[in-house]
């Protein structure tokens, strides 16, 4: 199935304890999205899963949105529906929530 827009939300833990994504709200985002898009039943076109490191860690919690390929940074999970809405529904990114990379 081809999606047109799937996000993919860092989880990634480190075994040496450093700070990352997944202890950040990782699985936490991964769930808010989930119920987000299938709430407003966008389930069918937009995929919502979990990742590994997506190398942004200074950015964490952290998730990038393709085809585009913007990376969203320091996300929480008030953050969930304006990016569902603005950059997934409506094709505008939240640009307080971008990063370069």
């Amino acid at each position: 199935m081809k999606f047109k827009k799937h996000v993919f939300i860092c989880t990634n833990e480190r075994p040496d304890g450093r700070e990352c994504c997944g202890e950040k709200r990782g699985m936490a985002l991964v769930e808010a999205f989930k119920k987000e898009i299938k709430e407003r039943k966008l389930a069918v076109e937009i995929r919502a899963q979990r990742a590994g490191c997506i190398d942004v860690c200074a950015h964490g919690p952290a998730l990038v949105v393709y085809p585009e390929g913007i990376f969203y940074g320091k996300v929480e999970l008030t953050d969930v529906v304006e990016i569902v809405e603005n950059h997934l529904v409506n094709n505008v990114p939240v640009e307080r929530l971008k990063i370069n990379v």
